[in-house]
């Protein structure tokens, strides 16, 4: 699946010259930890997941966004990235906010224009968090 994602993300890029941060794959020998993911997830200041969401395993959150109980059951690893990296190409009115884009946003800071909020890398860990066996069962 990987695989299929990063060709079609490289048909864009050769077609278009443009390749979406989503799509880019982490850079280096890095691999996707839980550990990491779960960190990210319990950050109030730079990911927010906490505020808005009730995550499996993590003390209670937000009731703002959806529980993400039971995600694996209604819901890819690939499916919750996208989500992820930008909800608003799902829901264009969304509050979520766009993790891993920098088109169409409004009012940012000099020193953040350009930067996304995570790394793809950082994506990955959360979505190894949110796919553990342990953390998918409703």
């Amino acid at each position: 699946m990987k695989a299929l994602v990063a060709g079609l993300a490289g048909c864009l890029a050769c077609c278009t010259g443009f390749m979406p941060a989503w799509a880019q794959a982490p850079s280096g020998p890095a691999s996707a930890s839980p550990e990491r993911g779960r960190a990210l997830l319990m950050e109030r200041q730079d990911t927010g997941c906490i505020l808005c969401h009730q995550i499996p395993g993590l003390p209670v959150g937000g009731a703002l966004g959806p529980s993400l109980h039971g995600l694996a059951q209604r819901s890819t690893p690939a499916q919750a990235r996208e989500r992820i990296a930008d909800a608003r190409r799902f829901n264009p009115n969304t509050l979520m906010p766009a993790y891993l884009s920098v088109e169409g946003l409004h009012n940012v800071a000099a020193r953040y224009r350009g930067q996304t909020v995570l790394t793809p890398l950082a994506v990955d860990d959360i979505v190894s968090y949110l796919f553990q066996p342990d953390t998918t069962a409703p």
